[in-house]
């Protein structure tokens, strides 16, 4: 049986006003399964390559918010699931945001995850 689940790609934009980005993790959620997780591979070449003077530890501590924030830490812990996703994915005008939500069906969203972070994050 599949259910529905939602995504977004986290993105990381080292200068806002060029609105260059590179595609950085997907957080996925899937609330009849009780499912949240935030995979982050940051490609830190291609990052450098559109900003050399990026912040790295500063774009890492960011990323590495998402995940802990889906497991749990830190001041959403209170937060059902949906409303840490809903809170996660919140439009922010900061270096590293999400993109819309999209939506499937999945009868594993960590398999899903995988597949979206391989189709939408990793290089080919």
């Amino acid at each position: 049986m599949k259910d529905v689940y939602e995504y977004a790609i986290i993105r990381v934009i080292p200068r806002v006003e060029r609105g260059e980005l590179i595609n950085a993790g997907v957080l996925l959620y899937c609330q009849p399964r009780g499912y949240l997780c935030a995979r982050v591979e940051l490609d830190e070449t291609r990052l450098r390559a559109l900003d050399p003077r990026v912040d790295l530890d500063g774009v890492r501590h960011a990323l590495d918010v998402y995940r802990r924030s889906c497991g749990g830490e830190g001041p959403l812990t209170a937060e059902p699931l949906g409303g840490r996703f809903r809170w996660l994915t919140a439009p922010r005008s900061t270096i590293v945001q999400t993109g819309p939500v999209h939506a499937g069906l999945t009868a594993d969203p960590e398999a899903e995850l995988e597949h979206l972070m391989s189709r939408l994050v990793r290089s080919p």
